[in-house]
C-alpha cells in the first residue's frame, strides 16, 4: 500500500512539473512603432490619449468578452512599453 502511494506522489509531482507554463520569452524592447499601431496611437498621443485606446480596446478583446488572452497581451504590452518613457507620465 506504501508502495503505490509512493508511485501516485512521484506521478502527481512529476505532471504538476511538466504542466507548469515555460517562462515567457523577453520582447525586444524599444519597438516603439509596433505598439502605437497596436494601441492605434500617433506619435503625438499624451498618456491619457494611450490610456484612453488601451482601454477601449482591452474592453473589446479581453478574453471574458470573447476576445483572446494573447490579443489582450499584446495590448497591455504596447501600453507598457509606450508609458514607460518619463516624458509621457
Amino acid at each position: 500500500m506504501l508502495k503505490w502511494l509512493l508511485v501516485l506522489a512521484v506521478i502527481w509531482a512529476a505532471w504538476h512539473f511538466l504542466k507548469r507554463p515555460s517562462p515567457r520569452k523577453p520582447r525586444p524592447a524599444g519597438d516603439e512603432a509596433a505598439a502605437r499601431e497596436v494601441l492605434g496611437v500617433g506619435r503625438d498621443a499624451d498618456a491619457a490619449a494611450i490610456r484612453a485606446a488601451h482601454r477601449r480596446l482591452v474592453s473589446s478583446v479581453h478574453p471574458d468578452r470573447g476576445g483572446s488572452a494573447e490579443l489582450t497581451r499584446r495590448v497591455n504590452a504596447a501600453r507598457d512599453l509606450l508609458l514607460r518613457d518619463p516624458e509621457l507620465r
